[in-house]
């Protein structure tokens, strides 16, 4: 059922990088889209960043840009979510996504599954 599982997550400090993993079971992920989105206590789901079929194109979050970059391994079928100087804001915990088959991209309205999450904690 291609369903994505997070790892990764954890408590880090203020200006730390993680890297979070994406592993998807089932059907070759080169056929969807992928991404990443968030929640903060009390707030919604909002994204972060989304990788296209073939990797080549790459859509950020404006509060993310030029510290987070997302990844994909068609072979491994994997997805990865590189996090650099992080903040205390960045603090949510982090969904691993798929789109609808053959699509261009994913959003929040067209996600088919969600992973279960994975929890990132900056402290200042």
């Amino acid at each position: 059922q291609l369903q994505p599982v997070e790892s990764g997550g954890g408590l880090v400090q203020a200006g730390d990088s993680l890297r979070l993993s994406c592993e998807v079971s089932g059907r070759p992920i080169r056929d969807y889209p992928m991404g990443w989105f968030r929640q903060s206590p009390g707030s919604g789901r909002e994204f972060v960043a989304t990788i296209s079929r073939d990797g080549s194109t790459r859509n950020y979050a404006d509060s993310v840009k030029g510290r987070f970059t997302i990844s994909k391994d068609n072979d491994k079928n994997m997805v990865y979510l590189q996090m650099n100087s992080l903040r205390p804001e960045d603090t949510a915990v982090y969904y691993c996504v798929r789109g609808l088959f053959a699509a261009a991209t994913v959003e929040l309205t067209t996600v088919g599954a969600w992973g279960q999450g994975t929890q990132v904690t900056v402290s200042s």
